[in-house]
């Protein structure tokens, strides 16, 4: 019950000052103040003999149960308990009403059947298994194919991606013509349904023998690029990198995501990124410099070293590894060229920070083994220069 309510319904009297949570065995002090029995005892356990809320020592610290708030507590829980339930009841009922109600209507009364389902699921955990246990997976998804117009196909996937579902349905998902289908409505559906679809396909990707050709679609990635670029909806970018990354990982969908330019996209998406997507963006540029065309494009685009040197104990030990590993990727690719932009940019006094941080051995070792590629181009006197040290530490 405490668990699946909103504190903010729960009358303040009957929330313990020190844990802020519901009490369920309150006992009261010497000075009038009340508290949940396990946490006060706990307090005295610490050697602490005053009152936590008014910081008074205690002339003597034992408790005394309040009867009286506890009758209340309690019939305020049953009375919120009853309702809960009932109301329980009644979402599970509608949600079995509406599986049933999908399997008869078509046209307008199928989407509002559809619309007022996905409200429900959405918002109720009991819901959601009652249309899971009734078989409903399998109803709503057959409402997905070639001929599907996009505003059901919207509604079902609004459905099904707030729902578990086991490997079969995955599977049955993941035919050709509802990938499609989910593919068109990326492209053209609202950012709501481009959200869905897209958190829809990382659930499907999730599955032991998935095939990447599901996913090798020009079409899909593009419409992934576009969403993580949107700046008038920034919800979809982490979604979309997520789902990006999850591709990345297959090595026969690198090269399709080079050639639809995303290097050079994402590398100047970096800047304006949150700490959580930033850290995705890298892994996916790390992920496709493992092939020649990104490598490629990660040189021959002009901010990837700026950006790459910028980050480099900026935001994360993470972010630091893969911003190294890109550099090195590039650095060793055109080592004359980009040694020298990466100098310049500041890549020496970043390495040497790194090297004496408290990070991980094997990002030290990649950093010193920069560093010696990078001083490969000038003389000691002018290298030394331009890691911008003090003279004490030259």
């Amino acid at each position: 019950m405490i668990e699946e309510l909103d504190l903010a319904e729960v009358p303040p009297v009957f929330i313990c000052p020190i844990s802020l949570e519901p009490m369920q065995d309150p006992v009261t002090l010497s000075t009038g103040q009340t508290y949940e029995r396990y946490n006060i005892l706990k307090w005295f356990s610490l050697g602490r003999y005053t009152c936590p809320t008014t910081m008074q020592e205690l002339w003597d610290d034992s408790v005394t149960p309040n009867n009286t708030l506890y009758q209340l507590i309690h019939t305020w829980f049953s009375q919120k308990y009853l309702l809960m339930r009932k109301r329980s009841e009644d979402v599970q009922g509608r949600a079995s009403e509406l599986v049933e109600t999908l399997k008869k209507v078509k046209g307008q009364a199928r989407v509002q059947a559809l619309k007022e389902l996905q409200q429900v699921v959405a918002a109720h955990a009991t819901a959601r298994k009652t249309v899971v246990d009734e078989g409903g997976v399998a109803v709503i998804s057959s409402l997905l194919g070639p001929f599907t117009s996009h505003v059901v196909g919207s509604e079902v996937i609004g459905i099904l991606v707030n729902l578990t579902l086991d490997s079969e349905s995955k599977t049955n998902l993941m035919q050709p013509a509802k990938i499609s289908l989910m593919v068109d409505m990326l492209n053209e559906g609202s950012i709501e349904t481009k959200i869905n679809c897209t958190r829809l396909i990382g659930k499907l990707m999730e599955v032991n023998d998935f095939r990447p050709e599901v996913v090798s679609s020009h079409s899909l990635l593009v419409g992934l690029i576009r969403l993580v670029k949107n700046k008038r909806h920034s919800n979809g970018i982490l979604p979309g990198l997520s789902l990006l990354r999850s591709i990345c990982f297959h090595k026969e969908v690198r090269r399709l995501i080079v050639s639809i330019a995303a290097v050079p996209q994402l590398v100047d998406l970096l800047p304006s990124l949150d700490p959580e997507c930033l850290e995705l963006a890298l892994c996916i540029l790390d992920e496709l410099s493992c092939v020649p065309e990104g490598r490629q494009g990660l040189k021959d685009c002009a901010n990837t070293i700026p950006n790459m040197v910028r980050l480099l104990m900026r935001v994360s030990e993470s972010c630091t590894q893969y911003a190294l590993s890109i550099l090195w990727s590039v650095c060793k690719l055109a080592h004359e060229e980009c040694s020298t932009i990466a100098v310049d940019a500041g890549l020496a006094a970043k390495l040497l920070l790194v090297i004496q941080s408290g990070c991980d051995p094997a990002l030290k070792q990649r950093s010193a083994e920069l560093l010696k590629l990078c001083s490969l181009n000038y003389t000691d006197t002018i290298f030394i220069s331009k890691c911008k040290l003090t003279r004490t530490i030259q």
